[in-house]
């Protein structure tokens, strides 16, 4: 009989992510049908000074309980990591069929997609939760990326029976990363530079800025109706803030940002309509579908101004 092979794209994050261990199986908002599934595993951390066959959660807490003395120079705590396998749900029936696909891997592509399957989980659980701390992930912060195919149950265990490790945006030296290290120097050290300054209570963030954060955060995952909503207030402020400064060197670029308000603008009404008439008709929440070129475009200003802004050392 013939065995059935899996596929899959495998991280390992230097934190626990939040959502409990456990498989999860995420389906096309479209049409329902299977999408992926997601396996999430804690690696504990090692136990040391405690005995063994403790739970390390049950040690964490009976540690934080009680208060302890603690050496001036004491080792680095050890922490869990977090191990998440995003799975192809549709089988393989040949090895050889496993083998092509590991060869002929687009890692640009299947690691973009499976980043984007473990932030849509991310999301779901801070909404479920209702816990704005939770946070999603970027393959620069893994720890090591595989990608790699197994019988179900072993990859279901995030396990494998064979697996590739993948490097990734340059990580092996590539031109990219040459030409970042080649980078004036100055602009390496700006967002240092600014830090001190904000944290010495010279500079202080505008309003804006967090705001374009969260709509480039929300556009990038595919979350164009929030992303609508935010930019607007974004957008708005950063006319607002920026006419304040009363920058002669941002004349051009603000006179740009004013341009593409009613744009913008459009597209959040629209959001808002549309859910507001399907919250009215009784069906589903249909946040609707805004233009993400429109957005996309305006969001990529409103950056460029910010840090034309901020080259000045603001």
């Amino acid at each position: 009989m013939a065995r059935s092979l899996f596929v899959f794209v495998q991280m390992e994050f230097p934190w626990v992510l939040g959502p409990a261990d456990g498989r999860y199986l995420m389906r096309r908002p479209e049409d329902g049908e299977p999408e992926r599934v997601i396996v999430i595993g804690t690696l504990g951390a090692p136990l040391r000074a405690a005995g063994a066959g403790a739970q390390p959660g049950v040690l964490a807490r009976r540690r934080a309980r009680r208060v302890r003395s603690v050496a001036p120079e004491p080792a680095p705590e050890a922490v869990s990591t977090t191990r998440v396998t995003t799975i192809d749900p549709v089988s393989l029936s040949a090895e050889s069929q496993a083998r092509a696909w590991l060869a002929e891997l687009d890692r640009e592509r299947e690691v973009s997609g499976a980043i984007a399957a473990v932030n849509r989980v991310l999301h779901a659980h801070r909404i479920a939760t209702a816990d704005p701390y939770v946070h999603e992930v970027s393959p620069e912060q893994a720890l090591v990326i595989r990608a790699g195919w197994g019988e179900g149950e072993q990859v279901a265990d995030g396990l494998w029976a064979h697996a590739n490790a993948l490097p990734w945006h340059g990580g092996d030296g590539s031109g990219a990363r040459r030409a970042g290290r080649r980078r004036d120097r100055t602009a390496v050290l700006r967002p240092q530079e600014r830090l001190a300054a904000m944290l010495g209570a010279r500079s202080a963030p505008l309003l804006c800025e967090e705001l374009a954060l969260r709509a480039r955060g929300d556009l990038d995952q595919g979350r164009a109706p929030q992303a609508a909503l935010e930019l607007e207030r974004a957008l708005a402020l950063a006319v607002a803030e920026l006419h304040a400064e009363q920058r002669q060197d941002l004349a051009i670029r603000l006179a740009e940002l004013e341009q593409l308000q009613e744009g913008v603008r459009a597209q959040a009404q629209a959001v808002l309509a549309r859910a507001r008439a399907a919250a009215e008709a009784g069906t589903a929440r249909d946040a609707g579908a805004p233009d993400e070129e429109v957005l996309a475009h305006a969001l990529q200003r409103l950056e460029a101004a910010l840090r034309a802004r901020t080259a000045a050392g603001v």
